[in-house]
């Protein structure tokens, strides 16, 4: 007998379990599609500076708007999440996302008719962030809702997978794109991602079922935005992203502009970080799933972190000007174990933020830890250009061991 078909209160459950199943799929493919442009086209660095004829501090400013418009958004769709549910949101986000895209697609790209300005370009990317910060907040309260405390580690690790899944397909594909056939295809093959997901997300998304382990208990009467634990969260997450996105944004100009390196060992190492990022993270949220160990591993990842980023910044710094294959290669593993260490803790991180805010404030507790990630994106795309000029490249990385270091007491303090 067909399963479906059931009419027993069992037959119903065996069905909610099993559809829990698509809407993780949809949390994954919706996160990776927003994540291929955030994370896909700074990959793209030296071909958007190049023809969009930017320098490095317009290139910052460009790249930053993106992860401020997130910032800004964040916070606001989340309680929108928690008031609209998911699907509203998400399918809202999605499509106005691919709108977006494809209209960047026509009007802000160089061409016969000129380049357009660097304040054209970074307002579309802005506009970007701003509709693609829907995603985040509603995904995570609908894995959440569905899923039963002991999975949601996991199941959450698994959506933040296609963070790095979606920015290593955009490492792969987006610069070879930009290069063969110019930023009309980066951003309309962009939109097409984010329609794909909005079209499953008609299908399948639906709220949650009241046996999902709790998720649906009465509302708490205390916004998670007063909570002093909540915001700790938070910040820690958003300033552990510093080494993040100094490695996701600029790592691509540090290899091409000091080492010299070619196109596809950069295409290679980029997507080296994002796919073991993602193994990481999976293997990271069931680990802590059998243990009841997040803060401990937050710590640790952020210790690694602090040791990773100063390693970095010391072989940067003593490394000849003209870099020996051997030093090439040694700087390509080291970006690739600090970039994986500094991007692998994200599902957990998210699951004990959304698990202090409690049931009803999901969507809102992410949108703040959010929230925070972006800022600390757009503040270290401003930042980078500055130590750059300051200090050169060691100046970078120690940067991002300093981040690290400031995170790493944060998760020393009790949740509850």
């Amino acid at each position: 007998m067909n399963t479906t078909a059931q009419a027993t209160p069992d037959g119903l459950a065996v069905r909610k379990d099993s559809h829990r199943w698509k809407i993780l799929g949809i949390g994954v493919l919706a996160n990776a599609s927003f994540s291929a442009a955030f994370a896909g086209i700074p990959v793209t660095a030296i071909f958007m500076r190049a023809d969009y004829r930017l320098d490095n501090t317009q290139l910052g400013l460009v790249l930053g708007s993106l992860g401020l418009g997130v910032a800004v958004s964040e916070l606001p769709w989340g309680v929108l999440t928690d008031r609209w549910g998911d699907r509203k949101v998400l399918l809202c986000g999605l499509i106005t996302t691919a709108l977006t895209l494809a209209a960047m697609a026509l009007f802000a790209v160089p061409g016969i008719d000129g380049i357009p300005t660097m304040w054209q370009l970074a307002l579309g990317l802005l506009t970007v962030g701003l509709l693609g910060g829907s995603v985040n907040g509603s995904s995570g309260r609908a894995v959440m809702g569905w899923f039963r405390e002991g999975e949601r580690g996991l199941a959450m690790s698994i959506r933040q997978t296609a963070v790095p899944v979606g920015g290593g397909v955009g490492a792969v594909v987006l610069p070879a794109l930009a290069s063969a056939h110019g930023f009309a295809a980066v951003y309309g093959l962009l939109a097409l991602f984010c329609l794909l997901s909005a079209a499953m997300a008609w299908l399948w998304l639906h709220e949650p079922p009241a046996v999902a382990g709790g998720m649906n208990a009465p509302a708490q009467t205390r916004s998670a935005l007063r909570d002093i634990k909540v915001w700790r969260v938070a910040m820690a997450i958003g300033i552990l992203c510093f080494p993040q996105v100094s490695v996701l944004t600029f790592a691509t100009i540090f290899l091409h502009d000091v080492g010299h390196a070619g196109l596809t060992l950069i295409s290679a190492t980029m997507a080296a970080i994002q796919i073991g990022a993602a193994v990481m993270r999976v293997w990271s949220g069931r680990w802590t799933d059998r243990h009841g160990n997040r803060r401990s591993y937050l710590r640790t990842c952020s210790a690694l972190s602090v040791l990773l980023f100063v390693g970095l910044g010391v072989l940067a710094a003593l490394a000849p000007a003209s870099w020996p294959q051997w030093v090439l290669g040694l700087i390509v593993l080291m970006l690739i174990a600090g970039g994986i260490c500094a991007s692998a803790w994200h599902g957990v991180a998210y699951t004990e933020l959304a698990t202090l805010a409690g049931a009803h404030q999901v969507g809102t507790a992410l949108g703040l830890g959010n929230t925070c990630v972006f800022l600390v994106f757009f503040l270290a795309a401003q930042a980078v250009p500055v130590l750059l000029a300051w200090q050169s490249w060691p100046a970078v990385w120690l940067a991002g061991a300093v981040g690290a270091l400031i995170a790493w007491p944060i998760f020393l303090r009790q949740a509850r």
